[in-house]
């Protein structure tokens, strides 16, 4: 299975808000991602599903993802917001893994979808995966068993290579 872990686009900063959770996407911030994302649909890259973080930044990137026609499917998952578990993710994952889709974008925040990245990869976090707002880390997972320590990493893009 592929599994893309996206980082939600720029957003504004946390002073201006009462709770993290409120921060959206400043104008550059959904301009870049919605253009990223018509990259992304250029090499036909499409979702079975798109998983996102409660948090408004990462449900607008989501749901630009969406708009553009990578999937037509979005849910939330307390699991991908700033103080998720992967072990959490990882029950989740072990029913959709049973679905046999194909293909599945998380929506979320760094330092998280760094060192879960990591965590598949290598096991452990290293704090060696620094992913950039509206940056992408292309997983391929085993089809059967525990994602941990088996996956291999196929794509780690900062936004700059798709913007140009």
């Amino acid at each position: 299975m592929h599994l893309y872990l996206i980082r939600h686009g720029i957003a504004a900063a946390p002073e201006e808000y009462d709770t993290d959770s409120e921060r959206p996407l400043t104008k550059e911030g959904a301009s870049k991602t919605r253009k990223i994302a018509q990259r992304l649909y250029q090499l036909e890259i499409q979702f079975d599903l798109i998983l996102t973080s409660p948090l408004l930044r990462a449900q607008q990137t989501a749901q630009i993802l969406q708009t553009v026609g990578l999937s037509s499917q979005i849910e939330e998952s307390a699991t991908l917001a700033p103080s998720g578990d992967i072990g959490k993710w990882l029950d989740w994952y072990k029913q959709w893994q049973e679905i046999g889709s194909p293909s599945l974008a998380l929506v979320g925040h760094q330092p998280n979808l760094g060192h879960w990245a990591e965590t598949l990869l290598w096991a452990r976090s290293q704090d060696a995966l620094i992913l950039k707002k509206a940056g992408i880390i292309g997983l391929i997972l085993p089809e059967t068993g525990s994602p941990v320590g088996r996956s291999q990493m196929f794509w780690l893009t900062p936004p700059k290579f798709l913007l140009s």
